[in-house]
């Protein structure tokens, strides 16, 4: 099986400070990750993401699906018609990422986390 499951929701924000400090406290926690690039909250066993530096909306909010490679997931995706808009890059801790537009325009992420465990969100 090649898609596992939802991992990541991200969010963009013009001022990362100001969303960190909000999300913070809508969700009653502190972020696990805290860098100038990408602040990421646990939730649940699931991650929500902030990326600063883009308007809200203007790449809209992406769901990333947990994928155990996601070098061949990217090239699985695009044999189906999806376009590559953000090629399979590392983020940091070996956790990769990509972002496909599906046929229709949708954005579709997927995630290679090593650290993701189903045991968290039991």
């Amino acid at each position: 099986m090649s898609i596992l499951g939802l991992r990541t929701v991200v969010y963009h924000t013009p001022d990362l400070a100001a969303a960190k400090a909000w999300y913070s406290r809508v969700l009653e926690r502190e972020p696990y990750f805290d860098q100038p690039f990408y602040v990421g909250y646990e939730v649940g066993g699931f991650e929500l993401g902030l990326i600063p530096d883009a308007k809200p909306g203007e790449g809209g909010s992406v769901a990333y699906w947990g994928v155990p490679d996601a070098a061949a997931e990217l090239r699985r995706l695009e044999s189906l018609g999806a376009t590559v808009r953000e090629p399979v890059q590392e983020v940091g801790e070996g956790i990769k990422v990509a972002t496909v537009a599906d046929p229709f325009g949708n954005s579709f992420g997927v995630i290679e986390n090593p650290h993701f465990s189903l045991a968290k969100v039991r």
